[in-house]
């Protein structure tokens, strides 16, 4: 397949475009967005490339996208680029708005120019909101959002599920949850609590240490969604589903900080605060769709992942000294 990744140079596409230069013709763009050091996604592109990937520095929400693709041809479309973080989104939600759904808008509209059949969407297990009936199904309702982050995933998967009704898209939506592992984001509770620790800093604590996420390791995710990209290929034109991408576990907080104190070999020291808004309770997958449709099946547990990931870590900066 000629595949064109979007957020190619993030730390799930990063990944993904890794594992599918692989077997695939893979063009990613990424518009190196400053959010966190852009020496990251240097790294990153630099990683992809080496895979034999091609990467372009491109923002998806920018009104001529679509026409650096005139003339190309792709066969699927991995759509992973977006502005990301809940709690940021509370004090920024014009810029999520564009980023997340001008952006998604655009990346379909490239599929269709490109005459791509295949589309996948990189959803999010925040638009669930805050529940408690778990473990969370593809068919719950999902029009209760607690922050503009998680209101753009509903919206872009809307988005999703009109072109593939109008344009004969073959589609899927991944739901992700709480995806972590090597070349996570810095500012992700597991990437900064690991941090603090290993300098002896204190860590800021939300809430009781009570509230739960169903952490999922990022090889983990990436098999899925290389998964579903090979299932969307045989879809009958127009078909527009849903998917769960999680480990389908449960972790609380403070048994999340047990663990990295274990892999670090250090104990942390906690400055707790107060739960803050947007943060949801718990996050739980159901995951029994995805491995019945394209056999996804997460293997990594939450203290495997944690010691790949201090590895990593402790690589990085022993590099940078």
């Amino acid at each position: 397949m000629r595949i064109l990744l979007t957020g190619a140079a993030g730390f799930i596409g990063s990944h993904l475009g890794e594992r599918l230069a692989r077997d695939h013709e893979v063009v990613g763009v990424d518009n190196f967005e400053d959010y966190y050091d852009p020496a990251i996604k240097e790294r990153n592109a630099e990683a992809f490339e080496r895979a034999g990937g091609t990467i372009l520095r491109l923002d998806a929400r920018e009104e001529d996208f679509v026409k650096h693709f005139q003339g190309e041809r792709f066969d699927a479309v991995a759509h992973l680029a977006a502005k990301v973080g809940v709690r940021p989104s509370l004090s920024e939600p014009k810029e999520y708005y564009q980023a997340n759904v001008e952006g998604t808008l655009n990346a379909l509209e490239t599929a269709r120019a490109t005459d791509a059949s295949a589309f996948l969407f990189a959803s999010s297990s925040s638009i669930y909101g805050d529940r408690s009936d778990v473990p969370f199904r593809e068919t719950d309702r999902v029009d209760k959002p607690i922050s503009p982050y998680a209101a753009t995933k509903k919206a872009g998967e809307l988005l999703v599920h009109t072109y593939a009704h109008l344009y004969g898209l073959r589609t899927a939506c991944l739901r992700f949850f709480t995806v972590y592992g090597e070349r996570q984001r810095p500012d992700l509770a597991i990437a900064k609590f690991a941090r603090l620790i290993e300098n002896d800093e204190p860590i800021p604590l939300f809430g009781d240490g009570s509230s739960k996420r169903d952490y999922t390791y990022v090889g983990d995710v990436v098999e899925g969604v290389v998964g579903c990209l090979e299932w969307l290929r045989e879809r009958p034109a127009g078909k527009y589903d849903v998917f769960n991408i999680g480990e389908s576990r449960t972790v609380a907080l403070r048994e999340l900080v047990s663990e990295l104190e274990r892999a670090l070999g250090k104990k942390a020291k906690i400055d707790r605060r107060e739960r803050q808004l947007g943060d949801v309770k718990e996050t739980f997958a159901d995951v029994s769709k995805a491995a019945e449709t394209f056999g996804y099946k997460p293997t990594t547990t939450i203290s495997e992942g944690i010691a790949k990931y201090v590895e990593h870590l402790r690589a990085v900066e022993a590099e940078a000294k």
